[in-house]
C-alpha cells in the first residue's frame, strides 16, 4: 500500500453561508491528494500528460460524516492499496486532526490523447512494481 498526506486550510470561498465546506469542494481536495501521491512516487501527472497519457475519473464515491469548517486545517489521506493495471483505484480520508470527516474513492482509466483506453506506460508499471515490493 502507498499512502500520502496533504494538509489544506479551508478557504472562505470553499464554504457556504454557514461556514461549512460545500460538498462538491471535497472532489478537488481528492485531486490534490492523488496528484501529490503520484508526485511523491516520482510519477508527476504533468509528466504522464506530456507523454500522451490521461487518467480520467470513471467512478467515484463520497461519504460525508462530519463537516469541515472555514479556517479548519484538514489532512487529505490518499491510499493506493493495489498496484494499478489498466485502472487506478484510490481511497481517500479527510480528517481534522484525528476526527474523520469524509471518506471517498476514485477510479481512473489510462487513455491516450484520442481518448482510447491504453495500458499504463512501462516506467509507471515498473515504478509501481518497485513500490509495492517494499
Amino acid at each position: 500500500m502507498i499512502e500520502s498526506r496533504t494538509q489544506i486550510s479551508v478557504r472562505y470561498a470553499e464554504t457556504d453561508m454557514m461556514g461549512i465546506v460545500y460538498h462538491g469542494n471535497y472532489l478537488p481536495w481528492f485531486e490534490v491528494g492523488r496528484t501529490t501521491l503520484l508526485k511523491e512516487c516520482g510519477l508527476p501527472y504533468r509528466e504522464l500528460e506530456a507523454q500522451g497519457y490521461h487518467l480520467p475519473v470513471i467512478e467515484l464515491g463520497v461519504k460525508y460524516l462530519r463537516p469541515a469548517l472555514y479556517d479548519d486545517t484538514v489532512t487529505i489521506i490518499t491510499r493506493l492499496k493495489e498496484r494499478p493495471t489498466l485502472r487506478v483505484h484510490l481511497d481517500y480520508e479527510v480528517r481534522r486532526s484525528d476526527e474523520l470527516l469524509v471518506t471517498g474513492f476514485t477510479t481512473h482509466a489510462f487513455i491516450n490523447k484520442a481518448g482510447e483506453p491504453v495500458r499504463p506506460p512501462a516506467y509507471l508499471a515498473e515504478r509501481m512494481k518497485e513500490l509495492f515490493a517494499k
